[in-house]
């Protein structure tokens, strides 16, 4: 892992939780750490480097979709705006994998606080609601990416404040897969998704910020 990767792990387990098989660990809501999930087996970091432990089965769809387009949007910018929907075109890194992709964040969708009751988190998540961060992505370069991992999706509160994470490593049936599935080529499209979790009911989950690499949190390409 290079200078920036670490610098990168470093504010993403800010507000990670890891579970499980999984895995969890975060911001509470006055932003200090909360402590990790005991019965964690493994923590993950959400770098743009490494191998990742989830791959082309955890991915909704195991086959890509989609022509070969070029993928749609303009280049994308550090701080740039989007609504829901909108496409914008991003470098991409993920260990020696290199390309360019057109990233767009298609909804954020509201789940139910009962929805994390099969990770066995606890007091971990008590009183917290998860929102599913669901997105579209578009080889829009001519490398391959297969088994690649979109990783840096984050959540924000209605203040900008960042929402807390949840990386599930393994199956989690409401939101599934971060990792680009084979046969990932020029053209392809496919699905994926990223949970954020509110601190309460009375606050929402209203925006997504994807910061890969060349971006920096909070500096990323955001939609609301």
């Amino acid at each position: 892992m290079n200078g920036i990767d670490t610098v990168k792990a470093a504010r993403r387990l800010g507000g990670l939780i890891a579970v499980g098989a999984l895995a969890l660990t975060g911001c509470g809501p006055d932003g200090s750490p909360a402590h990790p999930a005991s019965s964690a087996s493994a923590a993950r970091p959400s770098t743009s480097g490494g191998d990742s432990a989830t791959s082309g089965p955890n991915w909704p769809n195991s086959a890509p979709t989609g022509t070969a387009d070029g993928g749609g949007g303009a280049d994308a910018k550090s701080g740039q705006q989007l609504k829901l929907g909108e496409a914008s075109k991003v470098p991409f890194t993920y260990g020696k994998s290199k390309g360019e992709i057109s990233l767009t964040v298609t909804a954020i969708e509201q789940g139910d606080a009962a929805d994390l009751a099969s990770l066995n988190l606890g007091d971990q998540v008590k009183g917290k609601v998860p929102y599913y961060i669901r997105y579209s992505v578009t080889n829009a370069g001519t490398s391959d990416l297969s088994y690649s991992a979109v990783n840096h999706m984050k959540g924000h509160l209605p203040d900008g404040t960042e929402a807390q994470d949840l990386m599930v490593i393994g199956d989690f049936d409401k939101c599934k897969g971060d990792s680009l599935p084979s046969g990932f080529t020029a053209g392809k499209t496919a699905q994926g998704c990223a949970v954020a979790l509110a601190p309460t009911a009375s606050v929402k989950v209203t925006s997504a910020e994807y910061w890969g690499e060349p971006f920096t949190l909070g500096k990323g390409v955001t939609w609301k």
